[in-house]
């Protein structure tokens, strides 16, 4: 892929350029993504966000090269696949996009432990794998509301 299309991709088609909260628009535009996997099956999805997920891991990695420095701001395709990671146990609803949104921003921000220490790896590891992390605690939560009832 050339520099233009990894950039283009890196930050979420443009939404880590915005000068205010790159990350929270960028995931953002991981709802309509998500809304693309409506038709398809569970497993059909699984299989969808792990080959995003390896996309994103060397594209951020290329950006990082690109923009000569770690985890830099503009790269939010991150928060686009640890968006889809926190969707993918619970039913693709307007609900769950919602409280799936604000959990993963939350748990995306705070990085409780182990996540900060995944920011350490090498290349788009690190900048990838510390969301995905973000994405599991918030997907956690969903199946607990979700099994419990209380959404």
């Amino acid at each position: 892929m050339n520099e233009k299309v990894i950039k283009f991709l890196a930050s979420g088609f443009g939404t880590g350029l915005l000068p205010v909260a790159p990350g929270t628009f960028g995931t953002l535009v991981g709802i309509p993504v998500c809304l693309l996997g409506l038709p398809l099956s569970w497993s059909l999805r699984l299989l969808v966000v792990c080959i995003l997920a390896a996309l994103s891991i060397y594209v951020a990695g290329r950006a990082e090269k690109i923009y000569r420095k770690k985890d830099d701001q503009r790269i939010v395709i991150d928060e686009i696949i640890g968006f889809q990671v926190a969707m993918l146990p619970v039913a693709i609803t307007i609900l769950h996009l919602c409280l799936a949104f604000v959990l993963f921003r939350a748990f995306d921000i705070l990085k409780p432990f182990p996540l900060h220490r995944l920011q350490k790896l090498p290349g788009g590891w690190g900048v990838v794998l510390d969301d995905v992390g973000a994405g599991i605690y918030a997907g956690l939560i969903m199946i607990i509301l979700v099994t419990c009832g209380v959404i």
